[in-house]
């Protein structure tokens, strides 16, 4: 069951990334203490990258088992693998080339270089999540293990960014994206901010994860933001639609806070 979002406002978007990034990094270390490991799925965005220069500079991240990190993106660019747009490589240049991460828990979606349309590269990627399913199905020796393994991973956090158009991953108002019930991973190919081309994970997907975060800074997301925690329907803003199955946070700044319904707020600038 999903459960009803908590608000947590911080003075600026420097305290804000640096109070995610404790947050993520206490986050990691528990799930790991429970599992054995841990999975996450980035976002790029300033607030997102911002997050994990954060945590690569705190002196707690080595407190994280980094080699027992599973990396997964919300959405991609799909443009050529080395394309400085792509959020993995600015989470590259952010975090992950300075911790010791086992190569083969990055899972970055495929890009130009591998495939020659969005679609093929969203299949690619939900044939990976797929893959990871199964494989942790397999070695789940728990009383609790399901009889057949899903579609997705267990997702412990996924990070969620907000367009001043309400938009999340690369989910957009209006477009089939968000309209998606069935899978798990959608091309795109008219994406209003360039580029056109992306891939996305759709929102019954983010909606498996544990806990879902929204990460949002800046006064020209207030809107977005108020829309979203007012209950909109998430076909026109789908900031409203990303629930985590027990936790949903919003973090966010003063500046995008100005639209928030008061009884939602709870102003913490701690990482608890």
């Amino acid at each position: 069951m999903s459960v009803e979002p908590r608000v947590s406002i911080h003075p600026d978007s420097s305290v804000l990334m640096a109070a995610i990034a404790a947050r993520l990094i206490t986050k990691l270390v528990d799930v790991q203490d429970k599992h054995g490991e841990a999975t996450v799925v980035l976002t790029g965005g300033t607030v997102g990258i911002g997050t994990l220069k954060a945590v690569a500079d705190s002196p707690a991240a080595p407190a994280v088992d980094w080699s027992r990190v599973n990396f997964w993106w919300g959405d991609e660019r799909f443009v050529a693998a080395d394309d400085p747009d792509r959020n993995t490589r600015q989470a590259f240049d952010a975090l992950l080339s300075s911790i010791p991460v086992d190569p083969a828990r990055i899972n970055e979606p495929a890009s130009t270089d591998d495939f020659d349309t969005p679609e093929e590269a969203a299949e690619d990627y939900a044939r990976r999540l797929r893959e990871a399913a199964r494989a942790e199905h397999a070695a789940d020796m728990s009383d609790d293990r399901p009889d057949e393994p899903g579609e997705l991973p267990r997702l412990d956090v996924v990070l969620l960014g907000v367009g001043p158009d309400a938009h999340v991953a690369s989910l957009f108002p209006e477009q089939g994206g968000i309209r998606e019930k069935e899978l798990t991973v959608v091309g795109v190919r008219n994406s209003p901010k360039p580029p056109p081309q992306r891939i996305s994970l759709t929102l019954p997907a983010i909606n498996t994860a544990a806990e879902v975060w929204m990460v949002v800074a800046g006064e020209d997301k207030a809107g977005a933001v108020g829309l979203a925690l007012a209950g909109a329907n998430p076909v026109q803003v789908p900031a409203a639609g990303p629930r985590g199955t027990s936790r949903t946070l919003w973090l966010i700044d003063e500046n995008a806070a100005s639209r928030v319904p008061q009884q939602l707020v709870r102003k913490d600038a701690t990482g608890a």
